[in-house]
């Protein structure tokens, strides 16, 4: 396991992040600490969640409960030093969460100190945006983004006064470093740039989808990243579980998040399938797993601060994580990058 520094914190984490929103609905409790000792006990040291977890599905009797679960594991193990800690405050849409209001600098006070408890924590790591107010296109969005209908000088001021409130809590000492994620390149730089005018916390991280059928990060915000110091954290690196080939032929294996969530957010539609099956072939000919080698492929790339791995089985957990020992040929990459070219964003 390599292990990166998270932008300019000097906070460092394993390549590998342990994922963990099917805790509380896929995953019982007792599964979860399996899960979280097995990562730490191979090298990970990172754990993501957020407050709007478990997502499958979600549901305000579940929220917050993955939280919880892992508030319990810190208090039943003692290790929460060994661990660095990344959660996140939801955005608008849940009437059970806020009301469903957008975020506030008020409603960030009062998630960190919610998450802080359920968390059973005096600081978290890293803290992050879920998604922003304004819009964007993630979450299956590009095909009708419009930027145009933002309000410059409300979304300048939204920005503002979430940094602000973020700043607090790290000079308040409950969070160490911040993060976006579902953001864009301008979002991003905003935030940026409102941190040195203002003298703010700086944004670390950006916590962004990324796998081979989603590879929209190669481009403006790859230059962020090496411009800026900002690393991916990549969420849905098997395009969730797609690019296992589990559901390749109309296959929905019981339990598993496509029998739960439909068409998981939009990604499982038929445009995806030839892509998704040129790459379960290219592993298969190299005698790879297909979601190792696609795990894999993400780390190779230069803007990667962690990979977020998640699993509802502990094979599939081990396998995610040899993908960290996982060395692809220029073979193996030829290949994939010639899919790309024909298949360039298929979901």
């Amino acid at each position: 396991m390599k292990y990166n520094k998270l932008g300019r914190t000097g906070i460092t984490v394993s390549e590998s992040c342990l994922g963990t929103m099917t805790w509380g609905s896929q995953n019982t409790e007792a599964e979860a600490f399996e899960q979280m000792d097995y990562a730490l006990d191979h090298g990970i040291n990172f754990f993501d969640t957020a407050e709007l977890y478990p997502t499958t599905p979600l549901s305000a009797e579940t929220y917050g409960d993955t939280e919880t679960i892992i508030g319990n594991w810190f208090e039943k193990t003692g290790k929460r030093k060994d661990v660095v800690l990344a959660t996140k405050v939801a955005g608008a849409g849940r009437p059970y969460i806020r009301g469903g209001e957008p975020i506030t600098g008020a409603a960030i006070r009062e998630a960190v100190d919610a998450s802080l408890r359920r968390l059973k924590t005096d600081y978290i790591d890293l803290y992050q945006i879920h998604w922003p107010n304004r819009g964007h296109y993630h979450f299956r969005q590009a095909w009708t983004y419009n930027p145009f209908k933002q309000d410059r000088e409300k979304a300048v001021a939204d920005i503002e006064e979430k940094l602000s409130a973020l700043d607090d809590c790290v000079k308040a000492g409950k969070i160490r470093a911040i993060g976006l994620s579902n953001e864009t390149a301008w979002g991003t730089l905003k935030y940026l740039s409102l941190a040195e005018k203002k003298g703010l916390a700086r944004v670390a991280t950006l916590q962004n989808e990324y796998n081979l059928l989603y590879r929209s990060f190669d481009l403006d915000l790859a230059e962020v990243s090496h411009h800026e110091d900002v690393g991916l954290l990549a969420y849905s690196p098997l395009a969730g579980g797609i690019l296992s080939g589990k559901y390749l032929d109309g296959q929905k294996p019981a339990g598993s998040r496509g029998s739960i969530n439909g068409d998981i957010g939009g990604r499982l539609q038929p445009r995806q399938e030839p892509a998704t099956r040129a790459y379960v072939e290219i592993a298969r000919k190299h005698g790879l797993d297909p979601s190792a080698m696609a795990l894999a492929f993400c780390l190779t790339r230069p803007f990667m601060a962690s990979v977020i791995i998640g699993a509802t089985g502990m094979e599939q957990l081990k396998t995610d994580i040899s993908a960290a020992d996982l060395v692809l040929s220029d073979e193996v990459l030829a290949e994939i990058a010639k899919v790309h070219r024909f298949y360039p964003m298929p979901m």
